[in-house]
Formats: C-alpha cells, structure tokens, sequence
C-alpha cells in the first residue's frame, strides 16, 4: 500500500492520465501513451507480460463492446445521407426553408437552426456537405457575408449539435458511461440549461458582430459573395424516387421521435429505433432508386458510411479502453479479478486528502474539456471529462455529477469538434471558401464568452 491507501498501480496509472493530458494538449494524438498506459498497468497489476499484452487487447473489446451501438447508427446515418444525397432528396429536403431567407439577417438563422436539425439527425460532418451545398449559396444571396453564413453552420452544427446529439446520443453516451452512468438520459437532462447559456449568448454575439461588419465592411463582402456564387452553381438530376425519399425520410424520423415521447424510449431503445429506420429507409430507396443494381449500389453505401463510423471512433476506442480502467466493474473486465476502479479510488483518497469545492471541480473539469479538445476531435475528451467527473462526484458527495459531466462534454466538443481551433474548422471552412484561421478567429470571442456564462449557470446548478 503507498500513501493515502493507493497502491503502486494506482500512482502508474495516474501518472498516464496526466502523460496523455499533456500530448493532447499538444495537440497530439494520445494513442501511444494509451496504449502503453494500459500494458505497464496491466503488467504491474497481473505480474505477467503475457497478461499485460492480454490487457490491451481485452481493454479496446471492452471499449468497442460500450461504443459499438454509437458506431453502427452513426454509419448508418452517413450511409443513409450519402443515398440522399446521390438522388437528390437532401435539396428537395431542404428547400422549403431555403425559402424562408429573405434577409441577410434571417438567413443567419435560417441556416443555423437547419444546420442544427440536419446535425441531430445526419451528424455535423453530412451536414456541412448538405447545408453547404444547398442553403448556404441562397443565404449568400441575400446579402449574408460568407464568412457569417460559416460561422452559422459551425456554431450551430459543430457547437451545440455535436455537444448536445440528443438524437442519436453518442456525445452522451461516451460521457455518460466514463461518469458511472447506465445511461445517457442524466447526462442530457443536465446539459439543457448549459446548452440554452452556451447556445444563446454565442450565437447572439456572433449576429451582433456580424451585424456591425457587414455595415463596415460592405464593399468587401460584396466581392466575395460574387465569387462565392460563381463557384456554387450545383444542378441536381432527379426523379419521383428523389420526391418520395425526401418525404418518407423527415416523416420516418419525425415519427421516431414521437415514438421516443409516447413510449419513453431512452438510451439503447432510441440508438435501435434510429437506426433501424435508417436501415430500413437506405435499403428501400437504393432498391427503388437503382433496381437490381441497389443491391450492389448499397453496399458502397455502407462502406463508405461505416469508413466514416470507425474513423471517428478509431481513436476513441483506444482512449476510452484506457480511461475504463478506472471504473470498477469496467475494470474487473479489463484487468481480472480483485481488480478496482482506479479512478474511483484517488476520488475518494482526494475527498480525504484535498480540500476541493464545486467551483474547483467545475474549474478543473471544463479546463480538462478544452484542453484535451485542443487535439481537433470532440469525441476525444469524453472518456476523460466523464471520468473526472466521476472522480469529483466521490470527493464531493453532494455535488451534481450529471451536470458537472455535462459541463466537460460541452467545453470539449465545443472545443475539440471544431469552433475555435483553426484544424478543426477546415471542413466547414473547405465547404464555404474560407480562411479556417479567419473563421477561428471570427468565432474565438463569442465562444470565449459562451464559456465564461455557462461555467457561471453550471455553478448555480452543482
């Protein structure tokens, strides 16, 4: 036993934890010190090499066992985009609120909530191609600088969409079970209030800085939006199939979430109902679309959607193998028998050795969120926000670990899926014609100040 009741395997595992903090704040790719994190544990815990190299293979299948459902309607939802896409429903989808922008002002909403509606339900990466390619180019007709019209799709697509995904629930889901968690449903009722601070007060601060340079800067914005629209004429081939898709497909969805409502479907319930249909609908309209040549013409489909899948989560397999090492009953899979959560333990041996407060934790957990999020992916700070969140909710019994999880999740989505990092922003940037150092810059001070607020609301509610 070392000081404090911790055990040697507790102080290497630790130490791993700020090892992979410091090469993400880096912006580096933590997977090595991941890796080897878990071998050196496993070796000191089990005193064999053989079950050391055991240990790594058994710590990625359990990760992959907690992600795998995430995956696989993840996948479907791209596969399912990409069929929309090719037959043309995605603009006839579209359309009817490409009318409502009649204004530069309203068209910075228009293509905000758009983006953050295709964003629930096809994922933020669709639906920058998707709001891109059809919204973005009437929006920009109506006066809206380019820049405004990224800085829209971003804030509410890679902002609040990526941080909340309370349609398919894979940001809650990660967080949710790195906290403790069976399910996502606590993670998602806490991240309400801070979502509404975070939402409001960075989108409205960006419409009032927009507002104030599009009266200084006129001239400028006219040019570009000239080129912009030389280069955005896109003609779509389409035929009854695409009409149909564009229908069944919104009133597929629609129905799942009042499905959700009526029969109280949270979680692995509402992950299976989505994707499902989404199955079911990208099946039906590959056959419809293309005849006997959908059966091959799916397949692409998937492939390229499940490409999609395993390349986000790829990485946060490996992290989350590591991170589940300190929740118990994680870890009795991971390392065998007798094992603890490691974790947990320093929790409880901080609770007794550290005077720490909510606003510490709060501090530490959303400075963990966006420094980590500093690597470029918004999925790489879950496993370790959920789990400094676990670890304070035992320092602090009185705390409110949903919230507090909920904070962490925001900071490091909104940081790590691209809004104020320039790495992370060269989809949205590449899809509009933008400098993503310029939109970087442009977005860093709404956010700044959604972070200052939202750290402020979550204190009220720990």
């Amino acid at each position: 036993m070392g000081a404090g009741g911790l055990t040697a395997v507790h102080w290497l595992f630790l130490f791993w934890v700020l090892v992979i903090i410091v090469v993400m704040a880096m912006r580096k790719d933590p997977i090595i010190p991941c890796v080897l994190g878990i071998l050196t544990v496993g070796w000191l815990f089990k005193k064999s090499f053989i079950g050391a190299i055991s240990t790594v293979f058994s710590a990625l299948i359990v990760a992959g066992n907690e992600f795998w459902g995430i995956i696989v309607i993840i996948s479907l939802i791209v596969s399912l985009s990409k069929l929309l896409s090719e037959t043309g429903a995605d603009y006839l989808i579209m359309k009817p609120a490409a009318r409502l922008m009649v204004s530069p002002g309203i068209a910075f909403w228009v293509v905000g909530f758009a983006m953050l509606l295709a964003s629930w339900f096809f994922w933020p990466s669709p639906a920058t191609a998707l709001i891109g390619a059809i919204m973005l180019p009437v929006a920009v007709r109506t006066g809206l600088p380019v820049m405004a019209g990224a800085m829209a799709m971003n804030l509410f697509g890679h902002g609040i969409a990526l941080s909340t995904d309370y349609v398919i629930q894979g940001a809650p889901t990660i967080t949710a079970k790195a906290a403790g968690f069976t399910s996502p449903t606590p993670v998602m009722s806490a991240s309400l209030p801070l979502i509404i601070t975070m939402g409001l007060v960075t989108t409205v601060t960006a419409y009032i800085m927009i507002r104030r340079d599009m009266a200084s800067n006129h001239e400028l914005h006219a040019a570009e939006r000239e080129a912009f629209l030389a280069n955005n004429g896109q003609q779509r081939e389409m035929n009854w199939v695409s009409y149909f898709l564009a229908i069944i497909t919104p009133l597929a969805f629609a129905l799942d979430v009042v499905a959700m409502l009526v029969f109280k479907l949270r979680g692995g319930d509402a992950t299976a109902l989505l994707g499902g249909t989404a199955a079911l609908i990208l099946a039906l309209g590959s056959y419809m679309r293309f005849g006997n040549e959908g059966l091959e013409k799916i397949t692409d489909y998937l492939r390229e959607g499940f490409m999609f899948g395993i390349k986000v989560f790829a990485p946060v397999l490996v992290i989350g193998g590591f991170f589940f090492m300190g929740k118990g009953e994680l870890a009795q899979v991971i390392l065998g028998k007798g094992a603890t959560g490691l974790l947990e333990d320093l929790g409880l041996v901080l609770s007794h050795a550290v005077p720490v407060n909510k606003m510490f934790a709060a501090l530490v957990t959303m400075v963990t969120g966006i420094v980590v999020g500093m690597d470029g992916s918004g999925f790489s700070p879950l496993p370790l926000v959920g789990s400094v969140a676990g670890t304070f909710a035992l320092a602090i019994p009185d705390i409110n670990k949903a919230t507090l999880a909920a904070l962490g999740q925001l900071a490091g989505v909104w940081t790590g899926g691209g809004t104020i990092i320039p790495w992370g922003l060269i989809p949205v940037a590449a899809i509009a014609g933008v400098n993503p150092i310029e939109l970087a810059r442009k977005n860093f001070l709404p956010v700044v100040i959604g972070f200052i607020a939202t750290f402020i609301v979550a204190l009220f509610l720990l």
